[in-house]
């Protein structure tokens, strides 16, 4: 299977986005993330991949604390600044609350997550990383969906 098709095939499946941040010493790191869900509900457990060339991916390795963003439809030019890879200023006049594990999390996010990663696994170019939920918050809105390689909303 040639990657451009499996693209393709992928994208018929639409996906929530998440912003998943982490902090190392007195910096915040983050990222946006499409491959995201839930694994297990005893323990509360979730995963999350993330490509191997992320700038965040090395420090997930070795720090045991991430937040986890679900972003509302409203959120969409938070998702592309933490996607874009060359944005230094990631966390510049976005509104956040730190959570208990000292995180950042989205303020008006659709599901804010603290998570202590638990392990990873190697797969293909990126690593799952498979944390265990301590707790979160659910707020109100519509999500902002991932599909076809492009921003979607729900319809209604």
């Amino acid at each position: 299977m040639d990657s451009d098709t499996f693209r393709r095939l992928r994208g018929r499946f639409a996906s929530s986005i998440a912003i998943i941040t982490a902090r190392d010493g007195e910096q915040d790191l983050g990222m946006t993330v499409s491959a995201f869900c839930s694994v297990s509900l005893s323990p509360p457990t979730v995963l999350v991949c993330v490509d191997r060339q992320a700038s965040m991916h090395d420090l997930l390795l070795s720090h045991p604390k991430l937040g986890l963003s679900i972003v509302a439809a409203d959120h969409e030019a938070h998702s592309r600044r933490f996607a874009d890879r060359g944005e230094r200023q990631r966390f510049e006049g976005i509104p956040f609350t730190r959570g208990e594990s000292d995180v950042m999390l989205l303020d008006n996010a659709l599901a804010q997550i603290e998570c202590q990663l638990t392990e990873h696994v190697e797969a293909g170019d990126h690593t799952i990383f498979i944390a265990r939920v301590d707790r979160g918050t659910c707020g109100e809105g519509r999500p902002l969906l991932y599909y076809r390689g492009n921003y979607a909303q729900l319809a209604g």
